[in-house]
Order: C-alpha cells, then sequence, then structure tokens
C-alpha cells in the first residue's frame, strides 16, 4: 500500500478536527503584546498548570533565565515569514502591518500552519487538547494563526500581556540590540499594542497587566481559566499550584524606568502615554468596552499621521540613502574585475613561454585576443 501523502495526512487531520463540533474541547491560548512585557511568564504559569507548548522550546539564556515558553518551530516560522515581508520584529512603520498580512494571506503558509497545529491536536501519543501558543513575533500574524486554530476545530483566545512602556523600552535598551534607539522602541511599541488590540477586538481575549502577574498571579490566572474555558487550569492541583508560586518570581520585574529615564521628542510621549493609559484601563472589570474601542482608533489614527509627518521630515535623508546606495552599487559593478593569475606573472618570465603555447593557455582560459 502507498504511503499517505503529506497533503493526505493534513486533509485526514482537518477532517478529524472538523469532527469534533462546535463544543470541541481544544483550546488554544494566544499569548501576544510587545516583548519584554510578561508574556514569558504568562505562557510559563499556564504551562506549569498543564497547558501545552510545542516541543522543543527556546531555551532559556541570561535575559530570560526561566524560559521563553515559546515553541522552537513558532519562532523560525515567523522569522521566515518576517524576512518575507520586510518586517522587523518591532516595526515602528504602520504600513508594516499590510506587508506581513500579505505573507499570512498566502495559501501555502496557511497550510502549513494548519497542518502543524492538526500535529499538536492529533489523538495519537503526545496529543493534547490545550495548547498555549507564545512569541511576540506573532502579533503580525494573528489572522494567520485564527484561522489555522479554526480550521482545527479549536477555539482561539488571546492575553495581550501589559506593562508601562518606559519599562519595555528600558528592558529593550538593556538586553536586546542596541541599534535601535528609544526613540523608534517606542513608536514600535505604540504601533505594535494598538494593532495588537485591533486585531483581536471581537475575539476571546483577555488584558493582564505584568505588575499583577508578579504580585498575586492566582487572580488573573484563575479569571482566565473560567473565561476562557480551560479544563487545564480549572482542574489545577495544589501540586501545580505550588510549582507556579515557584515558576513566578517577583524580582523578574528587573527594569522599573519613568519618562525621565526614556529620552524621546514630547509629542511621541504624550502619545505613548496615552496609549497606555487606554490599554490599561481594558485591563478593568467591564473595560474592555465600545467607547474604549474607540478611543484606541483614535490614537491609532493619531499615530498613524504622526509617522507619516516624521516619513516626510526625513524624506531627504532616505533619498539621500538611497543615492548614497545606487551609487556604490554602481561603482562596484564598474570596478577592474581582479587581476587573474597569468597577470600577476612577471612579463619577463610570461616572454619565456613560445607564442603558440600562450595562444593554447589564453584560450583556456577564455582570454583569447
Amino acid at each position: 500500500m502507498p504511503a499517505e501523502s503529506s497533503t493526505d495526512a493534513l486533509g485526514n487531520a482537518l477532517s478529524a478536527a472538523r469532527e469534533t463540533g462546535p463544543d470541541s474541547a481544544r483550546r488554544v491560548v494566544f499569548v501576544v503584546g510587545s516583548g519584554r512585557s510578561g508574556t514569558s511568564t504568562m505562557s510559563g504559569a499556564l504551562r506549569t498548570l498543564g497547558l501545552h507548548v510545542p516541543q522543543p522550546e527556546v531555551l532559556a539564556d541570561a535575559t530570560n533565565p526561566k524560559g521563553f515558553g515559546e515553541p522552537q518551530w513558532l519562532v523560525d516560522l515567523h522569522d521566515e515569514l518576517l524576512k518575507r515581508s520586510n518586517v522587523a520584529v518591532s516595526d515602528a512603520r504602520p504600513q508594516a502591518w499590510l506587508e506581513a498580512a500579505k505573507v499570512g494571506a498566502d495559501h501555502a503558509v496557511r497550510q502549513r500552519v494548519t497542518g502543524w497545529l492538526a500535529d499538536q491536536f492529533a489523538d495519537v501519543e503526545g496529543g493534547h487538547d490545550e495548547l498555549v501558543l507564545k512569541d511576540p513575533r506573532a502579533a503580525w500574524f494573528l489572522g494567520l494563526w485564527r484561522a489555522g486554530a479554526q480550521a482545527c476545530g479549536a477555539t482561539p483566545s488571546y492575553v495581550t500581556m501589559l506593562r508601562p512602556v518606559t519599562e519595555v523600552v528600558g528592558s529593550k535598551q538593556k538586553y536586546y540590540d542596541a541599534r535601535q534607539g528609544a526613540i523608534t522602541r517606542t513608536a514600535a511599541w505604540i504601533n505594535m499594542m494598538l494593532h495588537t488590540e485591533r486585531a483581536t477586538r471581537g475575539e476571546a481575549r483577555a488584558f493582564v497587566r505584568y505588575a499583577d502577574l508578579l504580585s498575586d498571579w492566582t487572580v488573573p490566572v484563575f479569571a482566565l481559566g473560567e473565561q476562557f474555558d480551560l479544563s487545564a487550569v480549572k482542574t489545577a492541583m495544589s501540586v501545580d499550584i505550588a510549582a507556579v508560586h515557584s515558576f513566578i518570581d517577583p524580582s523578574l520585574r528587573r527594569v522599573r524606568l519613568t519618562w525621565d529615564d526614556v529620552a524621546v521628542p514630547d509629542r511621541l510621549r504624550d502619545l505613548a502615554e496615552e496609549t497606555w493609559v487606554a490599554l490599561d484601563g481594558l485591563a478593568d472589570p467591564g473595560g474592555d468596552t465600545a467607547e474604549a474601542h474607540e478611543h484606541c482608533d483614535q490614537l491609532r489614527a493619531a499615530y498613524a499621521e504622526q509617522y507619516a509627518e516624521a516619513e516626510a521630515f526625513a524624506s531627504s535623508t532616505t533619498l539621500a540613502a538611497r543615492r548614497d546606495g545606487a551609487r556604490q552599487a554602481l561603482a562596484g559593478a564598474a570596478a577592474p574585475a581582479q587581476a587573474s593569475g597569468a597577470d600577476k606573472i612577471p612579463h619577463s618570465v610570461r616572454a619565456l613561454v613560445p607564442p603558440a603555447a600562450r595562444q593554447k593557455i589564453r584560450k583556456a582560459i577564455g582570454r583569447e585576443r
């Protein structure tokens, strides 16, 4: 009997997923928000209580000693998609969302995501009904993942982690690539957080303050268990709860900065602060309202306008950089080819070779004349 093709396997997996129906116990919790906002802590807490993080995970390091709670496959995929769309992990351009969406809508990409999720849910040894997927890059492709989860008969839900922008920027300045400055990181935070809010609107979602998670994790996490109907959380045993207590370390909040410590233009600072206040209000009981959504829409429009103005101001610099790049490319193309080995031989030595032999040598190396 011929082996089952990958297409057939995916079709069978999806057929089984659809048969689970609307009351399926399958859940996918996406932990989203800017990096350095406590996303790893939330993912790790849910994993400790029994939700499954697909393996292997990204290894812990000095920037995140408790671990990232990120599937390596997820990170590798997002890195690939970001490169294809020419989008950075922390990208301040409003246009970047459209570029990422084009790649996320690709049929082949959607098949890869759906097939991978189907494998995680497969009713075989190691299969799991409740997954937690975390990677700050995922915010660029939430439509892709929502479609994949639904194709697998799973209910998607979203936890957006909230941390003051000054602390996020300060933490990134301390632990990440120093080539991005505070201005770019602040702008990228606004862009990321406001569009994440818009992309998850109308879905099962919750906003959790990082400070609340560290001070008493049981309140926000068990609230998520009820809101998202997470069996692993609702049926957690005392040993699991004790393990989360050991996992969550309040000292993880190692960077505490204010606007006095982050040098950005006043207008950008005011917009970032207003964005933080608006998002922080979504974490209050009953705070996720139509009025709050409208306010976020206004902030997103104000950010797009401010960014467009900055681009216009910097137009001369951008054009100069393009001209310089074009000039360097032309100079490289016009540069003489590196001297061949024959050209480096002294004339006195070359003259010792008989003319007929020299002609054969030139023909062999493609330098007839």
